[in-house]
């Protein structure tokens, strides 16, 4: 239980945050009939979306849009990023009945596009892939005309596992860099730059359409997002999302700085330069931003 000192503290640094964040990370309050419709069909049948729980300050575009967002394999990581909210600790077992349930939520939600993403299962000998693939599967049998994005883990470098998911064949698949290269270690303590650079790399060569994201504001300087960016397109990814990092709570990474809009502007002027198809780039993108557009 928090002690009411600490909770005057969390309260203070909440306030903190808020007083210093600029007037271009406001966010306009979700609205739209089709937003009101799926709220509706979600908080009737009480399904999980990462929509939701994370506070996506894009669910209302998102969801008007008829875009969401599962995660899977729990809610439990095996992993400590410095940046992400999600519990650390030991996970469940798997179940195996997922697959189906998140494939009847999807179809039940009528959503036009679908992201799946997971917290990292390195607990388990293959990773999760299986349900992963299994939940692909799902979807397609229960909802052949629903579109989807797969956001997926490094799984640990064992590339049987990766090619369970190149198999199922989803119509994207995203795996994000989330910060440049030195910082990595600081940001994402289990990962590694160059393995992410590998998955997407044989994504790509398997023909898979991919995907990637970085958060900015942690420290990196411009040169090492252009290096980044450079990165990604050396392994031809397709598709990449640039937004400002928050800070989840006050254990977690502080903001370093908070970018300009004009300097996410250069960005994705330059990756556009590059060879990437689709970029969004702006302080309130996530990961799964404008998600629906990028099938191609």
């Amino acid at each position: 239980m928090c002690s009411e000192e600490s909770i005057i503290d969390m309260e203070l640094s909440e306030e903190i945050q808020r007083v210093k964040k600029p007037d271009w990370l406001r966010v306009k309050l979700p609205t739209g009939e089709e937003y009101v419709k799926v709220r509706g069909i979600v908080s009737k049948h009480k399904l999980h979306t990462i929509c939701e729980s994370g506070n996506c300050p894009n669910m209302g575009e998102c969801w008007g849009a008829g875009t969401a967002t599962f995660m899977i394999l729990g809610n439990i990581c095996t992993r400590s990023c410095g940046f992400c909210a999600v519990a650390t600790g030991k996970p469940k077992p798997a179940d195996w009945d997922e697959p189906k349930r998140v494939a009847e939520s999807v179809k039940l939600m009528g959503v036009k596009h679908c992201v799946i993403t997971s917290v990292d299962r390195d607990d388990l000998k293959d990773g999760g892939s299986i349900i992963w693939a299994e939940t692909i599967k799902e979807i397609r049998a229960v909802s052949p005309e629903t579109k989807f994005e797969c956001l997926i883990p490094d799984f640990a470098g064992k590339w049987d596992n990766l090619q369970r998911i190149i198999d199922a064949r989803p119509d994207i698949v995203s795996h994000n860099m989330e910060t440049v290269r030195r910082l990595t270690a600081q940001v994402r303590i289990q990962a590694k730059y160059d393995r992410s650079l590998e998955v997407l790399d044989r994504l790509d060569k398997a023909g898979v359409k991919t995907k990637s994201g970085i958060m900015l504001g942690l420290g990196e300087t411009e040169q090492e997002v252009y290096e980044s960016l450079d990165d990604l397109a050396s392994v031809k990814c397709d598709v990449v999302t640039l937004g400002q990092y928050l800070q989840p709570t006050p254990k977690h990474l502080p903001v370093a700085r908070f970018v300009h809009p004009d300097e996410f502007k250069a960005y994705k002027d330059y990756a556009l330069q590059k060879g990437f198809r689709f970029v969004e780039s702006g302080p309130l993108v996530r990961s799964s931003y404008h998600a629906e557009k990028h099938i191609f």
